[in-house]
């Protein structure tokens, strides 16, 4: 029996409701419309009764305008009146004329303005004529207090309103929100497999040029490019060796040269200067020159530098200065062979570099590098774009059961019920 009587009177569960969340839109926007029509409703009469006293009010601020003064009125005051009855008028006129608009989240703040400017126009002119027209102000002060008692009430269904609009906009964006999410996540899921084809793809392409690789290491023409190499090497060091020495010599002459440029210089004889400057470009310039212009040059200018040594005025520092201007035709001889020397090795580099360069297998095997290095760089940005996507999902993921709930909770509290929300989880797909 007992167990019977607590079924009857136990409390009831509270409702539940299950909301699919594809509805929240429509949702939204019933419930806009809803706390709209409320607020309209609520705030209609209280608009017609402010419209009505603003029209009784300016009715009295005219009266008081066409009114006839007191005769028994001391004449001060008859003054203060008359200079401070028309700029009330005024005042007054201009704060009630002005059109209120229809609409009531316009309306509330145009009344509130016309309200305060009425208040601002009776404290200030007005008081000097509550003497002269006690019951008039009287009356005014009683409009705007019927105003400002109407505002109150609008006040508290506008407060009303604008904190379930809130609610409404929280929702919405909540639901904007989770939807985004989303949708991005479904994108990330077709991004993710078009990753892992190109993946694939620049996988297999890889694999198919290195096999291409092996396949030519073993071609019979690679014994032919070998050589080819090996005497491109050698000539490259016999280049580099006759550099070194062509270095050498030019250096030590461009020394002793540029001293006798500058004492030249001091001296002023313009025709030395010309000639040990020319003959230091040749020396010092970053190719390698005429042979026999460069042979010319330095015939011109080792007089002058000889000259200079003869009689003092350059001192030869080290073995190598002595040894190049102890004889000039030797100097000139041996720069000029190493200067021949470089040119002939630079040209034959350059011959045999170009032949092996246009090898058909050095051809192709160059290609194959240089598309195998450019997908090693597009492999490495799609894994890591791969990981970072997964990285996002995963954190996406975390975040969605939150929203989720979040988005429960306040669709809950806009329909006042118990609700529980049916949504497709993305994230388990």
């Amino acid at each position: 029996m007992h167990s019977f009587f607590k079924k009857i009177f136990a409390p009831k569960a509270p409702e539940r409701i299950t909301i699919v969340a594809d509805t929240i839109p429509s949702l939204i926007e019933k419930k806009e419309l809803g706390v709209r029509q409320v607020l309209d409703s609520e705030t209609l009469g209280h608009m017609r009764n402010i419209r009505n006293s603003q029209a009784q009010l300016q009715l009295i601020v005219n009266g008081i305008a066409g009114a006839e003064h007191d005769p028994a009125l001391h004449p001060k005051l008859k003054s203060i009146a008359k200079n401070s009855l028309p700029l009330f008028v005024k005042a007054m006129n201009a704060s009630l004329s002005k059109e209120l608009p229809e609409d009531i989240e316009e309306f509330y703040p145009a009344a509130v303005e016309s309200v305060k400017g009425c208040l601002n126009s009776t404290r200030g002119q007005g008081r000097y004529l509550q003497v002269v027209f006690p019951e008039e102000m009287k009356s005014v002060k009683t409009g705007i207090d019927a105003i400002g008692r109407e505002l109150n009430e609008i006040t508290k269904s506008l407060t009303k309103y604008r904190m379930a609009k809130a609610d409404i906009d929280a929702l919405r964006d909540l639901y904007n929100t989770l939807s985004g999410i989303r949708l991005d996540f479904s994108k990330s899921v077709g991004k993710e497999q078009r990753t892992r084809v190109r993946l694939s793809e620049i996988t297999d392409r890889i694999a198919a040029i290195e096999e291409e690789q092996k396949n030519l290491s073993s071609d019979g023409s690679m014994a032919e490019i070998a050589e080819q190499r090996a005497a491109l090497a050698s000539t490259g060091k016999e280049k580099d060796d006759a550099s070194r020495l062509y270095a050498s010599l030019s250096m030590t002459a461009s020394h002793v040269f540029g001293k006798a440029e500058k004492i030249a210089a001091k001296q002023h004889h313009p025709t030395e200067i010309s000639a040990l400057k020319k003959t230091l470009e040749y020396l010092s310039g970053h190719s390698i020159p005429d042979c026999n212009d460069l042979a010319v040059a330095i015939s011109s200018s080792f007089p002058i530098a000889q000259r200079m040594i003869d009689a003092g005025e350059i001192a030869l520092k080290n073995k190598e200065e002595r040894t190049i201007f102890s004889s000039t035709s030797s100097f000139i001889a041996d720069i000029s062979r190493a200067c021949e020397n470089v040119r002939e090795l630079d040209e034959k580099f350059h011959v045999q570099e170009t032949v092996l360069g246009c090898h058909p297998l050095i051809l192709k095997t160059d290609s194959l590098d240089r598309e195998k290095a450019q997908l090693g760089a597009m492999l490495t940005k799609e894994t890591h774009s791969l990981e970072e996507l997964a990285l996002w999902r995963e954190k996406t993921a975390e975040k969605f059961p939150v929203l989720t709930e979040q988005l429960r909770k306040k669709t809950e509290d806009i329909v006042g019920v118990n609700v529980q929300l049916e949504i497709d989880d993305l994230m388990k797909s």
